[in-house]
């Protein structure tokens, strides 16, 4: 297992580098991140190197061509706030996003680093029964015309109309 903290990219971006090297071989993980056109990629590559490592030295795996990556995720890490002027007067924030890489590789002969398992199914419950409730009085569905208070009624709007000439 390798960590690489602080690193000074966005977790959302090396997240989609991340997603492309999990469950496959070492070699082949290497070689998909050499060709990948993200500034996340050197950084990832980096770690998945020093796990490559630290599997060879403190685990004694000699045969690397087993490895795989099991784990690979990044975590959000603290955010660097700084403040951009504008004009007016007026500042806008800036965020400077970090994130902490971390990368596990294992052979499945020698299982050093076991890879996380799901969460057990929970068995299926049918949804509580819904109470029945009584229907509820129907509504109005005209539209109603005139100010708020109900609209004009016949007799008022006769007695508005200007009388005719004679």
């Amino acid at each position: 297992m390798a960590r690489a903290r602080f690193v000074r990219v966005s977790a959302r971006k090396a997240r989609l580098v991340l997603d492309q090297i999990r469950g496959k071989a070492v070699a082949e993980a290497l070689a998909t991140l050499e060709y990948t056109p993200r500034a996340a990629a050197r950084l990832v590559e980096k770690v998945l190197r020093s796990a490559v490592a630290n599997a060879e030295h403190n685990y004694q795996v000699r045969d690397l061509d087993d490895l795989r990556v099991v784990q690979a995720y990044a975590d959000g890490g603290p955010v660097l706030k700084r403040v951009q002027p504008r004009a007016m007067g007026r500042a806008f924030s800036i965020k400077h996003r970090t994130s902490h890489l971390t990368i596990g590789v294992s052979d499945e002969t020698n299982g050093a680093i076991a890879a996380p398992t799901p969460p057990p199914a929970r068995p299926s419950t049918p949804p509580p029964a819904r109470e029945e409730r009584p229907a509820a009085p129907a509504r109005r569905t005209t539209a109603r015309r005139g100010s708020a208070r109900g609209g004009d009624k016949p007799a008022a709007r006769a007695a508005r109309k200007p009388k005719e000439k004679k």
